[in-house]
């Protein structure tokens, strides 16, 4: 089987972070030019800016944050192409919750990869994919996810309705893990709702509308770092901006 050596600093400029210059971290995407950048350093930036860092362009004049969304398939080639990197992560993150006092979320606590990475020992800087890699990472996925997200960092959540023409839920408060996104709450309203699309509805935070692709921890750090659980977050249907 033929493969194929890549030197990893050839490819360094694709998967670094051009505002901190490291290795992505939770990569950030912006949804208007495509260019990824780590959450926490894309955050801060745009809480003074409404531009992107590498091209200039406006993301949008007054609400920037609701234009960005986790690239989960780039942080994925990331882990993959540089050794080590998420056991690193991964570790920092657990200090930080025990320096904290906090108890460490399931999703940090192992520091086993959940992908494969093929280094050659031989040449340093260099990684080797190939189809085998690909096989093995998807013959042990069915395992991983067998706790449907049970491990993972959890969030709870208050749903109000914010409009006389919705009902509100019988059960507001949920649990769930911190990677759902707010597009999955808008599936879980417009189910419990029988709605015929998930697409009428707008789900709002300090009366903010929150972008689809916005993981739930990504919404708690940015928005509600500083108040007690559980998160608020308000429904209502969909307006059209003009």
């Amino acid at each position: 089987m033929l493969t194929r050596k890549v030197r990893l600093w050839d490819i360094n400029a694709h998967i670094t972070c051009r505002l901190c210059s490291g290795y992505l971290i939770d990569a950030t995407t912006v949804t208007e030019c495509l260019h990824t950048f780590c959450r926490s350093c894309l955050v801060k930036y745009l809480e003074e800016n409404n531009t992107c860092p590498t091209c200039r362009i406006v993301i949008h004049q007054s609400h920037p944050l609701q234009y960005i969304g986790h690239d989960r398939t780039m942080q994925d080639i990331v882990y993959k192409l540089v050794p080590g990197l998420q056991e690193a992560e991964m570790r920092k993150q657990r200090e930080f919750y025990h320096k904290l006092g906090m108890e460490v979320p399931g999703d940090v606590k192992g520091e086993a990869c959940s992908a494969k990475q093929h280094v050659d020992p031989h040449r340093n800087g260099e990684t080797k994919a190939d189809d085998s890699s690909n096989k093995e990472a998807t013959e042990e996925k069915p395992e991983e996810d067998h706790d449907y997200h049970r491990s993972d960092e959890q969030v709870s959540i208050c749903l109000e309705c914010n409009s006389s023409k919705l009902r509100g839920l019988k059960r507001k408060w949920i649990r769930c893990s911190a990677q759902a996104t707010v597009l999955h709450l808008k599936k879980f309203i417009a189910k419990k709702l029988n709605l015929s699309s998930f697409n009428e509805l707008d789900i709002l935070c300090n009366e903010e509308i929150l972008g689809k692709d916005h993981t739930l921890k990504f919404v708690v750090v940015t928005r509600w770092r500083f108040k007690k659980a559980p998160l608020l977050l308000h429904y209502r249907p969909k307006m059209d901006l003009l």
